[in-house]
């Protein structure tokens, strides 16, 4: 437990972290939303529209990564859940990580000028498998901190938004930087040169903000409890341990929900720069403005959730904010598509930063209540099977948040690749015929969304409540009392 100073107890003898821990917790969280959520969509209109590589083989070689991400992070989430010390569980991967992941990123924006395809191709895969991996090697004890940090149904909540509300700063200060520095001047994203610049921008920033993140929990993360380390080899007893993790049925919804929601947002994501800059012909700065209008409604969703965490079920939440997303994503293709908005240019960024800003809401409250709700049923756990598992827990949350990128960026490359978007699409002087802009405007949109209503589905059988998760916490503070009565004894 850390130390008293350190420590708030609420009303209900839940234990809390002070504001400057949750701080200096928060800006961690830049590794996910700023390198890797913000800065990430640019390597995919990089590759193909700048640089020329096919939409499929983009997507093949983020898939690639993917494949490890399902080995990576269960591995580095049992690892966190067994490293003991003074320092804590968690922050000794998160230490080694930080300047890695930070490195790799910058790489990923730096090939070589002039390479063939298949050495193109080559970069691109390997400097992603190092990315996501470096990433998880950090975020996923990072978040499974998170978890440990507060054991409160609502205080949960609170954590979450301090990282969010610092992961919206993160994704502000990385569009700034592309859209008002990096790709400020003609011809703006189609800058071939800009874009090496930008990612080692991204990677000084990300590793002077986790570096930071490092320091200031120190003391904090020292103290928190430590369960006893499991025994043997990590290699022999991890499939064990995620086959225990995949028995909870209340881990299976909200995992698989996890899963296909991101999958969603990153299908979207790594077709909006297409959409906005050939269906909706909107400059870099206008695409910033309709970004910002869509982080302007994940910032409201975000403060907004803690509030509505007080009365409401996480459930509710995440249902209302899955509605609002699809409700837009399929709004806004077809008002254009029917001919009710007609609008390109700055006459139509009123119309689409109004629906991005709705959308936003919704993901506010998603972002919100995914990982407190992943801390919830991490509890439940420990109630069916005697064990903490958070950092697997956690992991299965960072892999679902990291398919937005990949399998987003799989589904979307392909559905370049279908659509017939040509490979000069970039340069100047070529016009995409109506056709095809009308669909890019149907997989960016409804294509997306029915991602996000199949996760809505399986989600729908989640249980734990409020009062669920009450009966959870006193019946482990109950058996952590007896045992520690058991030892005294003994």
């Amino acid at each position: 437990m850390a130390d008293n100073d350190d420590l708030a107890i609420s009303s209900r003898g839940e234990f809390v972290p002070p504001t400057h821990v949750k701080f200096f917790y928060s800006l961690g969280q830049i590794a996910q939303s700023g390198a890797f959520d913000a800065a990430l969509p640019f390597v995919f209109f990089y590759y193909t529209a700048v640089l020329g590589l096919p939409g499929g083989l983009v997507g093949v070689a983020i898939a690639i990564s993917l494949v490890f991400d399902a080995v990576v992070d269960p591995l580095v989430g049992s690892w966190s859940d067994n490293i003991g010390g003074k320092i804590g569980r968690r922050l000794p991967l998160m230490m080694v990580g930080t300047p890695l992941m930070c490195i790799a990123l910058g790489l990923l924006f730096s090939p070589p000028s002039h390479m063939p395809t298949m050495g193109l191709l080559a970069w691109l895969t390997v400097a992603s498998v190092a990315v996501r991996s470096l990433l998880s090697l950090f975020n996923v004890p990072y978040i499974a901190l998170g978890a440990e940090m507060a054991d409160g149904y609502t205080e949960r909540s609170s954590v979450v938004a301090w990282r969010a509300l610092a992961g919206i700063v993160a994704g502000v200060l990385v569009a700034v930087l592309a859209y008002n520095v990096f790709f400020a001047k003609p011809p703006g994203l189609l800058n071939i040169h800009a874009y090496p610049g930008f990612g080692w921008a991204v990677g000084l920033a990300t590793f002077i903000a986790c570096a930071a993140c490092c320091a200031g929990v120190l003391r904090y993360a020292a103290g928190l409890p430590q369960p006893p380390q499991a025994p043997g080899s990590i290699l022999l007893r991890l499939p064990g341990e995620v086959a225990e993790v995949f028995r909870n049925p209340s881990f299976r919804l909200l995992f698989s929900t996890c899963v296909i929601t991101f999958v969603a947002i990153g299908v979207n994501a790594t077709l909006n720069l297409h959409v906005m800059t050939f269906v909706w012909k909107l400059t870099p700065v206008m695409v910033q403005i309709a970004g910002f209008s869509l982080l302007g409604g994940v910032l409201v969703g975000i403060a907004t959730a803690p509030l509505i965490a007080r009365f409401a079920e996480k459930k509710t939440m995440v249902m209302a904010g899955l509605v609002s997303i699809i409700a837009v994503w399929i709004l806004l293709p077809l008002l254009r598509l029917t001919g009710v908005v007609t609008a390109t240019g700055a006459a139509a960024l009123p119309f689409i930063g109004t629906t991005l800003f709705v959308a936003g809401i919704g993901v506010g409250f998603t972002v919100i209540a995914f990982p407190s709700m992943m801390a919830d049923v991490a509890d439940e756990h420990e109630l069916l099977f005697k064990a903490r598992r958070e950092g697997l827990y956690f992991a299965g949350l960072g892999f679902a948040a990291k398919c937005s990128a990949g399998l987003g960026a799989l589904v979307g490359g392909f559905a370049i690749q279908l659509i017939g978007v040509p490979q000069n699409a970039g340069h100047a002087g070529v016009v995409l015929p109506p056709a095809m802009l009308n669909e890019l405007s149907l997989a960016w949109g409804p294509g997306a969304a029915l991602f996000v209503i199949a996760g809505a589905l399986v989600f729908w059988p989640y249980r734990i409540s409020r009062k669920r998760h009450e009966v959870i916490a006193a019946e482990l503070k109950a058996r952590r009392a007896e045992a520690l009565a058991l030892a005294n004894i003994a």
